[in-house]
């Protein structure tokens, strides 16, 4: 069964896109801030329990998550202040109550806040899909006097609707469909809806969480999928996404490859540092005029 959400369309026969720039690879650093209840199983672990148990409370779960906002996320600002890289911010809408001094540092630094979900809980569980999509974007609105133009599901999850709730919720984009290295329009029941290109492969939940590879995977893998978009990019731009979670990639013994990231990519000519919005804008801007 082809994808009901979007029409199929092999990259390499696609019209070319331009950047007004001229840029070949548009990259956007994407930090993703959730907030885990402590009063429930954990959504992720690192360190099983003894005899297979699962606990409540699970502190050494929590702990670990736990350090990435106290500690991970200060360390991922401060690589991303010093190459002068505006980020994006995917964010439970519950941390703007939980971690008011976190989103105010990006809100500040003026990076884009993404909605990601209320607390981290896939959106499947939720017993009123459309009531928390419009909860999240409210209070995230509430907080930074902006509303999120983007969404991003706990976990990337969706219901078979929730592409159609957020065009009617007057969402702009999604970056949970992560096939593509180009955005494009989703099949929505009304309105507009555009996937901007997010990543399972530059992802620090993969990455280490998952595939447990070394501290440096992170690095080695950008190089190499940024050398393959940079060469493809000459013909038409292409996205990249950079994803990271501050309780992996902010562990002091990881932070300096996300460091080195930048250090290679400004090495090249031709790239352009931007937010998930500014993906957005620029594919519009491009195909209209195409």
């Amino acid at each position: 069964m082809s994808n009901p959400r979007a029409d199929y369309s092999p990259i390499f026969d696609r019209p070319a896109l331009h950047h007004p720039e001229h840029a070949r690879v548009l990259v956007w650093p994407v930090t993703n801030v959730e907030v885990w209840d402590p009063k429930a199983a954990m959504p992720r672990t690192v360190l099983p329990a003894p005899q297979g148990r699962e606990v409540v409370p699970d502190v050494a779960n929590f702990g670990w998550f736990d350090y990435g906002l106290r500690v991970g996320f200060w360390r991922l600002k401060r690589v991303l202040d010093s190459h002068g890289i505006r980020a994006t911010l995917s964010v439970n809408a519950v941390a703007c109550d939980e971690y008011p001094q976190l989103v105010g540092a990006a809100v500040e630094a003026n990076w884009e806040l993404l909605a990601h979900g209320f607390i981290q809980r896939v959106i499947n569980v939720e017993p009123d899909e459309r009531a928390t999509i419009r909860e999240t974007l409210d209070r995230i609105e509430q907080f930074s006097g902006t509303r999120p133009r983007g969404w991003m599901g706990p976990g990337l999850a969706e219901t078979f609707e929730t592409p159609d709730i957020l065009a009617e919720e007057g969402v702009e984009y999604v970056c949970d469909w992560c096939n593509d290295d180009q955005p494009y329009a989703l099949n929505v029941r009304s309105g507009e809806l555009i996937s901007v290109p997010y990543t399972v492969e530059l992802n620090d939940i993969a990455i280490y969480a998952v595939q447990h590879h070394r501290s440096s995977e992170i690095l080695d893998r950008t190089k190499a999928q940024f050398d393959t978009l940079y060469e493809e990019g000459a013909q038409s731009p292409r996205v990249m996404a950079i994803s990271t979670h501050p309780y992996l990639t902010g562990a002091a013994h990881r932070i300096t490859y996300f460091d080195q990231i930048f250090d290679y990519l400004k090495s090249f000519q031709d790239v352009a540092f931007v937010t998930a919005g500014e993906v957005l804008d620029w594919y519009r801007e491009a195909t209209s005029s195409s």
